[in-house]
């Protein structure tokens, strides 16, 4: 699945027009090696942190009677973080193994609480999942033995704290969302305050 993995990079150092990026290797028991790739800071002073092998394998469900290996949805992490900060690669990457890991299927919407801060003295206990900014990556069937393009989504881990995962397990997602855009909250702000 190498050709997965090229695309998505490819595709990576394309959006952030960043050839050479700094990059972090990461392993985890249970879990094929993760790379997180550091973009930026770009001109605002983004720093963008973004995964590479969480597409290797296809999501499975882990209820499904039958597991198909090259069937279910593929998809990479992409978290924008104000100013930068590397702390953010090791729940990153454990976010893109859980897949591997514990059979999670990562999509927009889905909660994911650590239930101990991200990283020290960190607001954040886990992520919300939603669509990244970045497009999807749809990959050749001749760069693969797929029968079909495959499609890897790009999705933003945005880091939540407990009372907001609190709101969105009571009222839903959509409602925490809007609250976030009503409050004009800057997710990519690693210090932000909760606004539940």
């Amino acid at each position: 699945m190498t050709a997965i993995i090229d695309a998505v990079r490819a595709h990576l150092c394309g959006y952030f027009e960043e050839s050479a990026p700094g990059e972090a290797k990461l392993t985890f028991l249970g879990a094929d090696p993760l790379t997180v790739l550091r973009f930026g800071p770009d001109r605002d002073g983004l720093v963008t942190y973004a995964t590479l092998g969480c597409s290797r394998s296809p999501m499975q469900d882990p209820t499904a009677m039958v597991m198909d290996p090259n069937e279910g949805p593929r998809a990479e992490l992409v978290l924008p973080v104000a100013g930068g900060l590397d702390a953010v690669t090791r729940p990153l990457a454990m976010l893109a193994a859980s897949p591997g890991v514990e059979g999670l299927v990562l999509q927009d919407g889905a909660l994911l609480d650590f239930g101990q801060p991200l990283w020290p003295d960190a607001r954040f206990t886990g992520f919300i999942l939603v669509d990244a900014d970045v497009p999807d990556v749809t990959v050749d069937a001749a760069a693969d033995t797929a029968a079909e393009p495959i499609t890897v989504a790009m999705l933003q881990p945005v880091p939540a704290t407990p009372n907001e995962f609190a709101l969105a397990r009571a009222k839903g997602v959509p409602e925490l969302r809007a609250l976030w855009r009503d409050k004009g909250t800057v997710l990519a702000d690693p210090h932000r305050a909760s606004v539940v």
